[in-house]
């Protein structure tokens, strides 16, 4: 039976596209839109019907096993738990090891394996992730990059999510009501593989792995969307900065909005900008008015929103998450959550908010599988962050918050993580846990810089508060680690431990479109123009035969596919792509004398699967300490092609994928010294007694006798370096690094 269809399909519902400018940076790329609907009524009963098919499950699980017989019979393990640690990297593990941090990863790499993980082209998480959750690379399941551009105009498209709007609807008045639900695919290609394992009645709890959202239904499961889940504004996280202070620049960021606000005496009124309002014909943005008012000793503040809660904010404390429902019109609510944080009230009041949550609890649109399993977890641990992108980096990368802002938001999002997790492990006797968690990649992302007191980014700061901050969430991991085991130390259940790729030192940013300008491969329709905006705004298409977007992609203007293509397929594509591949390999950085590129694939050469040719004609591996730079992710040309990257996003892992494999740590000892991360659906379906299927790529990396043979897992330095998976002097010191350079 199929949960999904138990939300109502007489629910109103609306979509907004935001492919703004202001919303397009949250990672890297537009919003992948919005859907709302729903009613109070259809939200009760679908909660009624979530807790009865959680009582009634050990009934038709027993009429399950009568009618189908054990689907365990010839299982190798009848329970598996796998641990996402989004980012998390062999050389910083086995650092942290080494220096006993990390006990419990000692203990389980000396029970059973540590291995680094080959990760996907390109190493970057939408990518590994479709790999983890189909067992194929990116030209059979169609992920490149977290963006596209749409042939037909060179705009931006986020890759993974197509939501469109609802066929038909009504006129009301000033009012456009959508009948029926708005169109919404998952633009991934394949299958998953709990989806193959649900056909065979075997149970699955899939909870935040990226790339999963909208939630596709399966049975025998549930299932929790991760990465690409959007804001209640459509984007990937649009974040609020409200502040007496508008002197400079202070509201132009990038990913967030300032509002400007008045002061009287204590009280200022001021109001939260939601979702586009797309019921009204007129459209404009729904808004909630609220009232601040700062206590006379400057410690808190009340803030009252209208038509909603009141609760006191104190200085330098984060709230709990507070509802915020927007009214859309003839009776249709749009529910979100936020936390809110009170920076400062002297001399200038500034208060940071999170983007808007969808509200798990009375979700506007879905988010997991069944529909109501978001409601259930809400209900039960209380309300929690559904945005793909929870961790408000873009917030950080503007300042508008500090480190500790920061690292308070990402643990709590941990914390909320954790419970779910152990939860989900305690509640399965038989049959597949995953959860992901991303505060490794976040934390990493935004405190590498840390690791490297030269840093461009670290000019004039103190690195040593925070240089421990990457190590405390390792350590964070670790004791999540013990807790885990200690559930599932028993020999019917394998445990792993898995990252989607590792990380490495991000310092220089190159931009590839102006890189291209100076090497007569790109041009302006201004002559005297040197520079772009974004979104390719500018550009001489009559003239330019290549362009880049996104973090290592470069497409070539092909006569036939793009819009005004000019290169014509055949000889002339093949040599234009030879020609840059070559010249983008001898790329030298002229301020500092090193190669920037480790090696460039040409796609059509490198896949052989029926989507490569969807894929960017030319994908860069980066040398460490080098990647696309920021301007270039968002199709602009600036005036330097080579430019320090001074943001707090200062390590990164969109490089060659050999400099940054992923982790695999399991409980049983392995049949390979080089497992992929390709290999871990095909070892799952075989370790459920499950055939893999002959369009998968992996294949079974566990013995067939799983608890003989166990191996003494960790690496030494020397053949982890070997591997590939230090990156670089930060992590091992001189004298212990391999002479010369991995082939």
């Amino acid at each position: 039976m199929s949960f999904a269809r138990h939300w109502s399909t007489t629910a109103a519902w609306s979509v907004v596209l935001a492919l703004t400018a202001t919303e397009a940076h949250a990672y890297i790329g537009p919003g992948a839109g919005f859907a709302l609907g729903g009613s109070m009524l259809v939200l009760l009963v679908t909660f009624a019907l979530a807790f009865a098919i959680i009582l009634t499950w050990p009934i038709r699980a027993a009429i399950k096993l009568i009618k189908v017989g054990n689907p365990y019979k010839a299982a190798m393990a009848k329970k598996v738990v796998i641990l996402g640690l989004d980012g998390m990297d062999p050389g910083m593990a086995t650092k942290l090891m080494r220096e006993g941090r990390l006990p419990n990863f000692q203990k389980l790499a000396e029970h059973g394996v540590f291995r680094p993980l080959d990760t996907s082209v390109p190493s970057m998480s939408p990518v590994a992730w479709s790999t983890f959750a189909t067992g194929v690379d990116a030209s059979r399941h169609c992920i490149y990059d977290f963006l596209t551009r749409d042939p037909c105009t060179y705009a931006p498209l986020l890759s993974s999510t197509d939501i469109g709007s609802a066929k038909k609807v009504i006129n009301i008045g000033r009012y456009i009501v959508p009948l029926g639900k708005p169109k919404m695919k998952l633009l991934q290609k394949s299958q998953h593989f709990w989806k193959l394992l649900g056909d065979k009645n075997i149970f699955s709890i899939i909870q935040r792995v990226p790339i999963t959202f909208p939630p596709v239904p399966f049975k025998n499961g549930l299932l929790l969307s991760g990465m690409c889940v959007p804001d209640l504004r459509g984007s990937q996280g649009t974040f609020s900065f409200f502040s007496t202070e508008s002197e400079g620049d202070a509201a132009k960021f990038i990913g967030g909005e300032q509002t400007v606000l008045r002061r009287k005496d204590n009280v200022i009124r001021s109001r939260i900008v939601g979702p586009d309002n797309s019921m009204l014909k007129s459209g404009g943005r729904m808004t909630l008015p609220f009232t601040l008012t700062i206590a006379d000793d400057g410690q808190s503040a009340r803030l009252e929103i209208d038509d909603g809660e009141a609760l006191t904010l104190k200085l330098n404390e984060y709230s709990d998450w507070v509802e915020l429902t927007f009214k859309a019109g003839l009776g249709i609510k749009v529910s979100g959550i936020a936390k809110f944080y009170l920076i400062s009230t002297d001399p200038h009041v500034n208060l940071y908010m999170t983007p808007i949550h969808i509200d798990p609890e009375n979700p506007a649109m879905p988010i997991s599988h069944p529909e109501v399993y978001a409601i259930y977890l809400a209900k039960k641990q209380g309300k929690y962050a559904t945005l793909g992108l929870a961790e408000d980096t873009w917030s950080l990368n503007n300042r508008v918050i500090d480190e500790k802002v920061f690292f308070d938001q990402a643990i709590s999002i941990c914390e909320e993580r954790e419970t779910m997790f152990l939860d989900a492990v305690k509640q399965t006797k038989s049959g597949l846990v995953t959860t992901v968690f991303d505060t490794t990649d976040r934390v990493q992302h935004m405190f590498y810089r840390y690791l490297d007191p030269t840093h461009p980014a670290n000019a004039g700061k103190d690195t040593e508060q925070w240089k421990d901050a990457i190590a405390q969430v390792y350590e964070r991991a670790d004791a999540l680690v013990g807790k885990v085991w200690h559930l599932v130390d028993e020999p019917n259940t394998v445990f792993m431990v898995i990252s989607d790729h590792g990380f490495t030192n991000f310092r220089r940013g190159v931009n590839i479109n102006s890189w291209l300008r100076d090497n007569g491969y790109l041009y302006l329709k201004d002559e005297n123009a040197t520079t772009s905006g974004e979104w390719f705004e500018g550009i001489d298409w009559t003239r330019t035969r290549a362009f880049a977007l996104g973090l290592t992609g470069i497409f070539i203007n092909r006569a036939g596919r793009e819009k005004s293509g000019i290169v014509s397929e055949g000889a002339e594509y093949r040599e234009l792509v030879k020609e840059l591949a070559a010249k983008l390999e001898d790329m030298v950085d002229p301020a500092t004398g090193e190669r920037c590129v480790r090696k460039v694939a040409m796609s059509q050469q490198f896949f052989d699967g029926p989507y490569r040719f969807d894929a960017p004609d030319l994908l860069v591996g980066w040398e460490g300490g080098y990647r696309n730079s920021w301007e270039c992710a968002v199709g602009q040309v600036t005036e330097e092609a080579i430019t320090d990257n001074t943001r707090s996003w200062s390590g990164d892992h969109c490089v060659d994928p050999d400099i940054v494999p992923g982790v695999f740590f399991c409980d049983r000892a392995i049949n390979t010294e080089t497992p992929r991360l390709v290999d871990i659906p095909a070892t799952v379906m075989k370790l459920f007694g499950q055939e893999i299927p002959n369009y998968m790529q992996g294949q079974m990396i566990l013995p067939s006798e799983p608890k003989e043979g166990r191996a003494k897992g960790m690496l030494d330095p020397a053949t982890l370096e070997q591997s590939g998976a230090a990156p670089g002097a930060l992590i091992f010191p001189p004298e212990e690094r391999k002479a010369g350079e991995r082939s």
